[in-house]
């Protein structure tokens, strides 16, 4: 619709932030293992997450975009962020995750009154005419926390390659439209791809590099997307040819934490 420039621009930012979300994903199913949700219960709750990852990140969108229209020099502190953050990966230092600490799940619990079962399904119960969240609304909003954190990535890495909000939009929320159905794959196959942290690392150190340099080296976005795609594409392989072993079950626990899902008293 809009010509060669945009669809290419289009095309490297939906797989930034497919890739990115991959990374995204692995959280995701530690935090569910954290918290001992049923699989059943876990496609509802990355429903309602997504949705709610699709509004946060048009707010962030269109507040980038519109500092960055005004401040020029904020693009050169995103690309350092990006480049700091994408060496952190690259040097295995990047924070570990530990979602039960995690500060929105500590406030909501002293605000809101919580029940230890999962409602089946819902996300707040009453009981004796008193309104209560379930198990399952606490670990939403981690989800949704996380999801914030992960944004503070992908989306200045986005406006590396285009500045066009329309295009960021876009390519933000088709990749994370498509992060449901990937979870359930990925969640049997998880250490198949022990090198995509690196690829990642790369990219992100590539695409701050190019944000920086923007003002003296321009690269044109049919470079930046084969780069893109090479540095992946290798991870992926390098992943497959050198796959670490695991343990008799073929895979590895992560965490130990579970939350009860069965109401075995009267009271909440």
């Amino acid at each position: 619709r809009f010509g060669h420039r945009v669809a290419v621009e289009y095309v490297t930012g939906y797989i930034i932030e497919y890739a990115l979300s991959v990374d995204n994903l692995f959280v995701f199913i530690l935090i569910f293992k954290t918290f001992g949700v049923p699989p059943l219960y876990q496609r509802r709750v990355l429903l309602w997450g997504i949705l709610g990852a699709m509004i946060l990140r048009a707010a962030f969108i269109l507040a980038g975009a519109a500092l960055l229209s005004r401040f020029d020099w904020l693009l050169y502190l995103f690309g350092a962020f990006l480049i700091y953050t994408g060496g952190k990966i690259l040097s295995g230092k990047d924070v570990e995750t530990h979602p039960e600490q995690n500060p929105v799940l500590k406030l909501f619990g002293k605000v809101f009154p919580i029940v230890r079962h999962f409602g089946d399904g819902d996300f707040i119960v009453k009981h004796r005419g008193r309104w209560y969240a379930t198990a399952l609304l606490p670990v939403l909003l981690v989800v949704e926390a996380t999801d914030v954190v992960f944004a503070v990535d992908s989306i200045p890495a986005i406006f590396a390659v285009t500045r066009d909000p329309f295009i960021v939009f876009t390519s933000n929320v088709f990749a994370i439209l498509g992060l449901r159905a990937l979870y359930f794959v990925l969640k049997t196959i998880m250490d198949a791809f022990r090198f995509l942290k690196v690829g990642l690392g790369l990219v992100l150190v590539f695409v701050g590099g190019k944000m920086c340099a923007e003002k003296w080296v321009h690269v044109p976005a049919e470079i930046s997307l084969l780069v893109v795609v090479a540095l992946l594409g290798a991870s992926v392989a390098a992943s497959l040819l050198w796959s670490e072993k695991t343990g008799g079950n073929g895979t590895k626990e992560i965490g130990d934490g579970k939350m009860n899902h069965q109401d075995t008293g009267d009271h909440p």
